[in-house]
């Protein structure tokens, strides 16, 4: 493998991990709502979630998916269908607004761990980022030393990523201490949400 290809992989996952998607707009109303500290088991499970999502698509999940199309269009139609049903939580959160501190009482709880972990298999960026990568920029020769590198550098640039977001939420946090704005926030990033669905139905991944 060169370095070329190595920059290539690398250049890749930087702008797919830090553009908006799912995870980021997840993560931005996180740190908004919930502040930094109570975010941190979400980021966790987004970076080790989609590590593990990686490592399986680059052993054999793309293949599966060549083999059975079907089995990866029911996937599209369910992770759609969900994450339009988390768009609508979001859009109709109720909160008492985003307080200056990390102690403010905020309704509803955060993404777990689990959670965050287990979203990543009905995330459709998530997938698509997958299969890109493993179809894209894994090399013929030592596909195995390929895939543990792809995965290694997503996690490199998933951290920093998800640190990023969330603490961008976290300085919006004063300006949505009102509830009013808050609110209109939270519909705004359901709404967001929703139409990061698009690359589900137009594309032909």
């Amino acid at each position: 493998m060169t370095a070329e290809h190595v920059i290539a992989i690398l250049l890749f996952t930087t702008v797919a991990s830090a553009t908006p998607g799912p995870n980021n707009l997840m993560l931005l109303s996180s740190g908004i709502n919930y502040g930094f500290y109570r975010t941190i088991p979400h980021m966790m499970g987004i970076c080790i979630g989609f590590t593990f999502l990686l490592s399986v698509a680059g052993l054999g999940l793309v293949q599966m998916f060549e083999a059975y199309p079907a089995v990866y269009q029911f996937l599209k139609i369910a992770s759609a269908a969900y994450l339009l049903y988390l768009s609508w939580k979001i859009a109709t959160a109720v909160s008492g607004g985003a307080g200056e501190n990390e102690t403010d009482p905020v309704r509803g709880r955060p993404f777990t761990f689990l959670q965050a972990a287990a979203f990543q298999w009905v995330n459709p960026k998530a997938w698509t980022m997958a299969l890109t990568a493993m179809t894209a920029y894994l090399p013929p020769i030592e596909p195995i030393l390929g895939v543990v590198l792809i995965v290694v550098i997503f996690t490199l640039v998933c951290i920093p990523s998800v640190i990023a977001w969330t603490v961008l939420g976290v300085q919006m946090r004063r300006f949505l201490s009102d509830p009013v704005r808050l609110r209109q926030f939270n519909i705004l990033t359901g709404c967001l949400l929703a139409v990061s669905l698009y690359p589900v139905f137009f594309s032909s991944a």
